[in-house]
């Protein structure tokens, strides 16, 4: 499989179940990313509910130019199904510090672009404070020259995007589950 449909994944980790797996009714592709994030799951959650704020990947593209907040925002992890989720998507499922699953909202728009995509972001346990931060894509293309389109160029796209979102919430996971340092005097 190309990178672009496995970016830091192992053959191991996409044999699993994703959440996103019965999400649509046909599924075209499956495209994987992975990262390591040296922070327990439950401040890499915490970080995921950050998505129904900001995309947190290129701000300048996806998200107005306003960049995705650098700090925890209060009240975001407070999650129920059917919120939006980086403003195209709306949450289908959760599991408190295990994973978040979303889907593509069904705008005509939207839609008629990427066709139907449903993403799970899932949290596995590693040694120590550690873990690793596996998302799955399935994606339904439309039947369309866009549809045509899309499976040739979404899984390039998505993975600038992507990566650029997991590197983002890996540098703040990991800095906000650093211990303060003390300051002598």
């Amino acid at each position: 499989m190309p990178i672009s449909e496995t970016w830091g994944t192992s053959a191991a980790e996409r044999e699993a179940v994703f959440p996103c797996d019965a999400s649509l009714a046909r599924i075209d592709a499956q495209l994987y990313r992975g990262i390591t994030i040296n922070a327990a799951p439950e401040v890499v959650f915490r970080w995921l509910c950050q998505l129904r704020a900001a995309p947190y990947s290129y701000d300048w593209i996806d998200n107005g130019g306003r960049q995705s907040p650098q700090a925890l925002t209060p009240g975001l992890e407070r999650l129920a199904i059917g919120q939006d989720v980086m403003t195209i998507f709306t949450l289908t499922s959760f599991d408190v510090n295990k994973h978040l699953t979303i889907r593509l909202k069904p705008s005509r728009t939207a839609r008629s672009i990427f066709g139907d995509i449903a993403v799970s972001y899932l949290i596995v346990s590693g040694a120590g404070a550690s873990c690793r931060l596996l998302v799955k894509l399935v994606v339904q293309y439309s039947r369309s020259l866009k549809g045509h389109l899309m499976r040739r160029f979404l899984p390039w796209g998505d993975l600038v995007m992507m990566r650029k979102q997991l590197m983002n919430l890996k540098r703040l996971a990991e800095h906000s589950a650093r211990p303060p340092t003390s300051q002598s005097g």
